[in-house]
């Protein structure tokens, strides 16, 4: 199964969103009604996966566990659906984890489908995806601040669009182990904490305070607690969700309390207290550095625009393709010429899916958008520029892909020339490595054929493909007529050879 869910062929009835936090799992079950949503199902475990990661950037193996048994019980609500009409990501915590594929192959066999690790700026545009459709209808500028467990996501934005997107490495998880790990919410505790959080925001506050923004909102857990409590202790009007003062009021009553065991305050769950100091020290710091007065607060987050973002997809609207474009333009693609590298890219897959078992629109896609972008290290150096693309592939900020997404869009686009890099293909997850190389041998012949760069040259190739072996066939005279081609191909039999495959044409 590829990295990502495929866009299924119909639209799906029923679809899921399941967001593995480093806090809590979340898991949104809707059904689909004219191009929206209808929320049949919500689940939510606290798992506190972050707690789990050690200085080494190891997930402990109970923590492991307890979040395998979590996604066992959401798997038994989804199992059922199709391919396509479930997607999950990881955030944070398993951004960190050392040796993440090892957890993820045992999640998905748990929850039944693909789970995705999104990048920072990725999860921030889904939060004010999911925030932005709970809102009334308008353009006006918003800031919008998420607190995860490990990561603070703040975005500005108009409309459904994100204008500024930063994932700050902190949350009240961190936070709380930083600073009140040892069960104790001193004076001196907090202001380090919040001095802490001042210091993660410094390099974007003045960024984010001249950002233009009218109107600042808060999403998930945190700031829902936050705001339940400072209301029911009347330090704040409702219509006013999060005050400054009323943050402060929170901030004295929790070092009054002096330890995280002797918090009682009305509307605050047991279970999130061992990581609510840190939550408010976090907010606190965003308020301070942002000059924030006063915060709404949305009940929809980042499962929710998990389901607009899969309907976009189901309904041929992928910000997949609107971020392609976006590096087209910005490293200058001669597009004429990945056009013509694409049609031949995507006629040679129409060949191979199905004795290679390359089901499934996302299979193509990824093609396409590898041959598309073949090409952007040109900017960098000639010399070597295979090399140079496959890292603006995987370090670039693509909106709508996801980290694995990004790994296969390179190795793809650093073996479409010279040696084939087993290595950088064996890097890969093992149930995707062999799909990748595929793709890799039809997006190599493609580009070969169109070395000549010309706009009237025809490629009317036949393409048979049976297990490793692959045989093109062209029409009568042609080989004869192109004989760089003929040469290309021969030196393309060889270097596929050491790679597995065995190439023949005539």
């Amino acid at each position: 199964m590829f990295p990502s869910p495929t866009i299924p062929s119909r639209p799906p009835e029923t679809i899921a969103a399941v967001d593995l936090g480093s806090n809590s799992f979340h898991m949104i079950v809707a059904r689909v009604v004219d191009n929206q949503f209808q929320v049949m199902d919500r689940l939510r475990e606290m798992v506190r996966l972050r707690e789990g990661l050690d200085a080494r950037r190891n997930l402990a193996p109970e923590v492991a566990q307890r979040a395998l048994g979590c996604l066992e019980r959401f798997g038994q609500r989804v199992r059922s659906l199709p391919p396509g009409a479930v997607r999950a990501v990881g955030t944070n915590t398993l951004r960190q984890v050392r040796d993440a594929g090892a957890f993820l192959r045992a999640a998905e066999a748990a929850l039944g489908h693909p789970i995705e690790i999104v990048a920072g700026r990725e999860e921030a545009r889904l939060v004010y995806l999911g925030v932005a459709h709970g809102l009334a209808a308008g353009d006006e500028r918003r800031l919008v601040v998420d607190i995860g467990g490990g990561s603070t996501e703040l975005i500005v934005g108009e409309g459904f669009a994100p204008r500024h997107m930063e994932s700050m490495e902190m949350g009240c998880v961190s936070m709380s182990q930083a600073h009140f790990g040892d069960g104790r919410i001193g004076a001196k505790a907090m202001k380090r904490a919040e001095l802490a959080g001042a210091l993660e925001l410094r390099p974007v506050k003045v960024e984010y305070r001249e950002a233009g923004w009218r109107q600042a909102i808060g999403s998930s857990g945190t700031i829902r607690a936050i705001r339940t409590v400072v209301q029911r202790a009347g330090w704040c009007d409702p219509r006013d969700g999060i005050t400054a003062d009323a943050l402060r009021q929170l901030r004295d009553r929790l070092v009054a309390f002096g330890r995280v065991d002797r918090i009682e305050l009305d509307g605050l769950s047991t279970e999130r207290r061992p990581v609510f100091a840190g939550g408010v020290a976090v907010l606190r710091s965003v308020f301070k550095a942002l000059h924030i007065e006063r915060m709404q607060v949305s009940d929809l987050a980042l499962r929710e625009g998990l389901l607009y973002d899969m309907l976009g997809r189901i309904h041929h609207e992928d910000v997949r393709e609107s971020s392609v474009r976006a590096l087209c333009r910005r490293y200058e693609v001669d597009m004429a010429q990945a056009e013509r590298v694409e049609r031949t890219a995507r006629a040679l897959f129409a060949q191979a899916a199905a004795p290679w078992g390359l089901h499934g629109g996302e299979y193509v896609e990824i093609l396409g958008w590898a041959a598309r972008l073949h090409e952007i290290g040109l900017t960098v150096a000639h010399a070597g520029y295979h090399k140079h693309s496959a890292y603006l592939a995987a370090h670039s900020d693509m909106a709508g892909f996801s980290r694995q997404e990004q790994m296969v869009l390179a190795a793809l686009m650093r073996g479409h020339r010279r040696r084939f890099p087993l290595e950088q293909f064996r890097a890969l997850p093992p149930d995707i490595t062999l799909c990748a190389m595929q793709l890799a041998v039809l997006l190599r012949l493609s580009v070969l054929l169109h070395r000549a760069r010309s706009a009237t040259l025809r490629i009317d190739a036949l393409l048979r493909v049976e297990g490793n072996r692959l045989e093109l066939e062209f029409p009568d005279g042609w080989l004869q007529a192109h004989p760089l081609p003929r040469m290309e191909l021969k030196q393309e039999a060889k270097r596929l050879k050491k790679a597995g495959f065995r190439l023949k044409f005539r």
